[in-house]
């Protein structure tokens, strides 16, 4: 046996409470790592299973052992041992039973020790890539709380507990400065695979943020009395969530605002000033799109095309609105289709105006269909023919009269 001492045992409770990584694996790892330099010290194929290291934590020693099977007559050396020489180990053995001999190398310890080392060094890495691996794949699509590190090519590396995470420039909000050692408020992405550590992805600029926050603060919405059925989001200037009461005396829009706005403007201090329209969620095509250009009057809305294809729809606003309705850039049109999944076509009530007299007068002004000289004889061959059909028609349903005056002259006499 090896004299290891405590030493170990207190390195392996240390890196559980950083690392979280449990003192049985530590030790796991270690014995793995002692059999691993057995074999190859005394030249022993990895195929060999009956070999074993043992720790004993009163005594702090470790040692190599090999089970054998007891027989009359060894044919194995390397698994058999005779009943002789099992008995001078243990007096109570008998044959066909199973015995543990110590078969650890004088000078073994340093041997023992480099190799140890490097598996010890590998097992550590894996239990926390597992322990990251795991951790992350639960909390892949919700919200939490990081600590800015620092900025790598326009990454920003954020630490959400046991790893750093990646924020990529696109998930970014654009024109904010991310100081490092600042706490933000992330989206977990994605969580990939690699040989080392597992790369966390996470979003600052993720739609399901704006509903994560929502959820926190509107008691309504983590209660399943109001709905969010969608969000439209460009992240740092506007965003548009649509909502829906399951409860008729319940307000989805008042619900969401709060008492003299304390709701939203809690929402929107944590989005750092980011315009939220709050738009109420409806069945009707024409009144969701209504309310989702908010806050944009609208004058009608005309349903163009409504199936598994597509959605269209054109809308008429006032002249003073067309440009809030629209938005800067397009924005507010941008984000209703989103909304809705409808695409928006819209135009002023002069625009419409215009168009429709335009129609009016390229209908007006369209020249007169011209046939040809042999077309027109088909078509007079065509009206001819027809005439002469009715006059039959007309012969057989008039009646002979000469009967007629016959039987009422019968009838005077």
């Amino acid at each position: 046996m090896i004299k290891i001492g405590t030493a170990l045992f207190e390195a392996c409770e240390e890196l559980e409470r950083e690392r979280g990584i449990s003192k049985e694996v530590l030790i796991a790892s270690l014995c793995d790592a002692m059999v691993a330099a057995y074999k190859k010290h005394m030249r022993i194929g990895k195929e060999v299973t009956n070999i074993e290291a043992i720790l004993d934590e009163q005594s702090g020693e470790i040692g190599v052992f090999a089970t054998k099977l007891v027989v009359k007559k060894v044919e194995d050396a390397d698994l058999q041992i005779s009943l002789k020489e099992a008995q001078e180990i243990a007096e109570d053995v008998e044959e066909g039973d199973e015995i543990k001999i110590e078969v650890t190398p004088e000078q073994f310890g340093r041997i023992a020790a480099q190799s140890a080392k490097q598996v010890i060094t590998q097992r550590i890495r894996e239990a926390e890539r597992n322990l990251v691996l795991n951790e992350f794949l639960d909390k892949k699509g919700t919200l939490t709380t990081g600590i800015i590190q620092r900025v790598e090519n326009r990454n920003v590396i954020v630490n959400i507990g046991k790893t750093d995470a990646i924020m990529p420039q696109k998930e970014q909000i654009p024109g904010e400065y991310y100081k490092p050692g600042n706490r933000i408020r992330v989206f977990v992405l994605n969580v990939k695979e690699t040989t080392r550590l597992p790369q966390v992805i996470v979003s600052h600029a993720h739609a399901e943020i704006v509903r994560e926050l929502f959820e926190l603060e509107v008691p309504e919405i983590e209660d399943g009395i109001v709905e969010i059925k969608s969000i439209s989001r460009e992240a740092g200037y506007r965003t548009k969530i649509a909502v829906w009461s399951n409860d008729p005396e319940v307000d989805s829009v008042g619900a969401c605002i709060g008492p003299r706005g304390s709701r939203i403007q809690t929402i929107v201090s944590e989005l750092k000033n980011e315009k939220i329209d709050i738009v109420r969620y409806s069945e009707d095509p024409v009144e969701y799109i209504v309310n989702s250009l908010s806050p944009a009057r609208v004058v009608s809305v005309d349903i163009l095309a409504n199936d598994e294809y597509a959605h269209e729809a054109m809308v008429v606003v006032p002249d003073d609105q067309l440009s809030l309705a629209i938005g800067r850039e397009g924005q507010n049109v941008r984000l209703a289709h989103k909304l809705t999944g409808w695409k928006i076509d819209i135009k002023s009530v002069s625009q419409m105006e215009k168009a429709e007299a335009a129609n009016f007068e390229a209908y007006e002004e369209a020249p007169e269909e011209e046939y040809s000289e042999e077309q027109q004889d088909e078509l007079q061959a065509e009206i001819e023919e027809e005439m002469n059909q009715q006059a039959l028609d007309e012969e057989d349903l008039q009646v002979d009269e000469e009967p007629i005056e016959e039987a009422s002259e019968e009838i005077e006499e």
